[in-house]
């Protein structure tokens, strides 16, 4: 077994052999013993970002068993800043107390600090709004943050301000008690109407950047949909409501049976074989759409101090709400 850093660059690299006394060992174990200065649960997060690969092949469970002579590379970015700065910007509050905050996130606006995004985001919002008094439990660069919508996602989020409604609003996410609605707008009409979509989410083997559903491996993941409104047979207003909650899971699903999300830059490529027949007019305002037609509408969870239930719905941002006005007008032109 050897470990080798092979970069002197602020993004670090290994390289890491399993040896014949490795063999059957899990994969995030292997790492840990081979690179000391990094815990093993770095390792797995850095597993489950696409960032261990073997043989060219992404690597995205940590439990993956390892054999003798497979060599790992490993790629540590640039830390973050170890604490985010306060920075002031405006936010859509829908409920505020001592405990958590609600708040309508619009598009365009990142939840937490991530390499390529060092500051102006939520967390950088929320830090200059709240002070002292969000969260840390969830670790300094996220503090009071249990659970986030993708950058160009528009919608409601909770965030918690105290250790005690993050610990419970992170077992309500975890039991699966939280309500979550979104709407989005997808290529084509799905049949059925309504119903379930099951498959396992990880890492696209062949795109780190991307998730995909996979066949083996993954973690499980549902999404139980119905289709709101049809726009003809090129389009259609989908609600999505989560039963468990993967990174990018709607996202992913929805192309999964062929009906990708209107904007979508990662995946929305198939939009033309879900939608064969979209008049030249419908097309040219949805490929102006330039970012996911997908909104959080709903959330609802218990109030992690007196166990109240709360629900909150965040108004459809206007350029969401403008698109659906446009394709209306013109599948009523004559």
């Amino acid at each position: 077994m050897s470990d080798k850093d092979v970069s002197g660059t602020a993004e670090r690299r290994f390289e890491v052999e399993a040896g014949a006394d490795d063999r059957g060992r899990r994969l995030d174990q292997l790492l840990a013993a081979a690179l000391p200065a990094l815990s093993r649960s770095r390792l797995k997060a850095l597993i489950l970002e696409g960032r261990v690969a073997c043989g060219g092949v992404v690597i995205s469970e940590p439990s993956q068993r390892v054999k003798p002579g497979e060599r790992f590379h490993v790629t540590v970015p640039p830390a973050a800043p170890a604490v985010p700065e306060a920075q002031a910007m405006p936010l859509e509050i829908l409920f505020e107390d001592a405990h958590l905050i609600v708040i309508a996130k619009p598009a365009g606006l990142t939840v937490h600090p991530a390499p390529g995004n060092p500051d102006k985001t939520l967390v950088n919002a929320l830090i200059a709004h709240c002070g002292a008094s969000l969260s840390g439990i969830g670790g300094v660069a996220r503090p009071g943050i249990v659970h986030r919508l993708d950058k160009d996602t528009s919608g409601v989020m909770v965030v918690a301000k105290t250790d005690v409604a993050h610990a419970s609003l992170t077992a309500q996410f975890q039991s699966r008690s939280i309500e979550r609605a979104y709407q989005g707008l997808v290529w084509g009409v799905p049949r059925p109407v309504a119903g379930r979509i099951e498959g396992a989410i990880g890492r696209s083997p062949r795109d780190r950047k991307k998730m995909a559903v996979l066949g083996r491996g993954g973690k499980t993941a549902a999404t139980r949909y119905r289709v709101l409104r049809a726009f003809g047979r090129a389009a259609s207003l989908v609600e999505c409501r989560l039963e468990t909650g993967r990174t990018h899971q709607i996202r992913v699903h929805m192309v999964h049976i062929g009906h990708p999300l209107v904007g979508d830059p990662t995946y929305g490529r198939a939009r033309h074989r879900s939608a064969p027949d979209i008049p030249a007019a419908f097309r040219r305002i949805a490929d102006g759409f330039r970012r996911q037609a997908l909104h959080a509408a709903v959330l609802g969870f218990d109030h992690p101090a007196d166990g109240r239930r709360l629900r909150f719905e965040a108004p459809m941002p206007s350029d969401f709400a403008n698109l659906l006005k446009s394709l209306e007008e013109i599948e009523k032109a004559p």
